[in-house]
């Protein structure tokens, strides 16, 4: 197959065939009559792997490892298992703390709809950030005047 033919049937563009044959996941032969690389039905099932690992969040180094460890003849199971688990974890606190950065951003937006725009004066930049986290006028009158 030809980086189209191969492309086509793995459902991926023939960059992204041209990439993994780069990092030599993917290892075409050279057609000696008009030298274009041929790929075969190994680097289509490589191909396909590399696809759905990546769509499961798996980073090149790890597909490489996996491929290398299979090429071997060692199951690379217990590796991945253990790669996902950790992957998984980083991704529940990426999660909590994009959901953190949302109640902020929630925040800041409502505090915004009452705060005046400001004019940069030489103490502020911008007081919709400097400020939007002070603690709400009325509070504010309240601390001024147990002060």
């Amino acid at each position: 197959m030809k980086v189209k033919e191969i492309a086509q049937a793995a459902g991926v563009n023939p960059d992204t065939v041209r990439f993994y044959t780069r990092e030599e996941l993917l290892k075409p032969t050279r057609n000696p009559d008009n030298n274009y690389q041929q790929y075969d039905t190994e680097d289509l099932r490589r191909l396909r792997f590399a696809r759905k690992a990546r769509q499961l969040g798996f980073s090149l180094p790890e597909i490489r490892q996996i491929l290398d460890q299979a090429d071997d003849h060692h199951s690379p199971c217990p590796m991945v298992r253990d790669v996902f688990q950790h992957r998984l974890a980083e991704v529940e606190r990426e999660i909590r703390e994009l959901q953190q950065l949302r109640k902020r951003m929630t925040a800041a937006l409502a505090a915004w709809q009452d705060m005046p725009d400001g004019t940069p004066d030489g103490h502020t930049i911008c007081r919709l950030i400097e400020h939007w986290d002070d603690p709400a006028p009325c509070c504010r009158a309240n601390e001024q005047n147990e002060g």
